[in-house]
């Protein structure tokens, strides 16, 4: 006989323990539940939810760096509900870091970390970032400049500025993550900054820092570095 998620007590079906609870007092299995809203035809969306996560040994942080291919192959997770996966997890990291935005003036430029971290790490492809800064260092906005970068040659100044020149801002804060987790700077990374740095002084742009994401590593507790802080360039 197929197991059901209505054939559980009422008490223990996660909607109504979300109706009557509240979403706090749900465990991860039963919220992912809701998310996936059904089963197979030999388990059921619990069963399917636990399974998920055990696939990812119980960690939300592997889990939501999963990609569709991963989820996939999982049996019971076809395209519609791993794309709806996928979909929860970039719509908590866009809230995540826009309460990070909200919260903060930039008073050093390390203190924008919360929020890179918040926006870039556990990404699966680099993706590279600027921040635009008023004139009391409050954060205004933040633009992604390209994503998928192979060679940090292809950051072009002409696309780094563009949204600088538009609103107006005369300093940013330019990031970009290390999808292995590692922040350490590159060459080409160091090239990059320092090529940036000489285009925005022509433009009466101040580059302030370059960020670098990554995220916790076995015996690395570093989740970001400064090159401003590290000292490798003139900032």
């Amino acid at each position: 006989m197929n197991k059901k998620i209505k054939d559980l007590a009422e008490f223990d079906r996660p909607r109504e323990r979300m109706l009557k609870l509240g979403e706090e007092h749900l465990s991860e299995s039963e919220l992912l539940a809701l998310i996936i809203g059904s089963g197979t035809r030999e388990q059921s969306a619990l069963d399917l939810a636990r399974e998920i996560l055990a696939h990812f040994d119980n960690s939300l942080f592997r889990f939501s760096r999963a990609t569709l291919e991963d989820l996939e192959t999982i049996h019971g997770v076809g395209p519609a509900k791993a794309t709806s996966l996928r979909a929860v997890f970039a719509l908590a990291r866009k809230l995540m870091a826009e309460e990070a935005m909200e919260q903060f003036c930039i008073h050093r430029p390390e203190s924008a970390a919360p929020y890179l971290i918040q926006l870039l790490s556990g990404k699966s492809q680099e993706e590279f970032h600027i921040l635009l800064l008023d004139t009391k260092n409050r954060l205004l906005r933040s633009s992604q400049i390209s994503v998928g970068l192979l060679d940090r040659s292809h950051v072009h100044p002409r696309e780094v500025f563009r949204e600088a020149l538009r609103y107006g801002t005369a300093k940013i804060i330019l990031a970009h993550n290390h999808p292995s987790g590692d922040p350490s700077p590159s060459p080409q990374d160091i090239e990059c900054t320092k090529n940036l740095i000489d285009a925005g002084e022509i433009l009466g742009i101040k580059v302030v820092d370059h960020l670098i994401i990554g995220h916790k590593l076995p015996g690395d507790s570093r989740q970001f570095v400064s090159l401003r802080q590290l000292g490798l360039i003139d900032f």
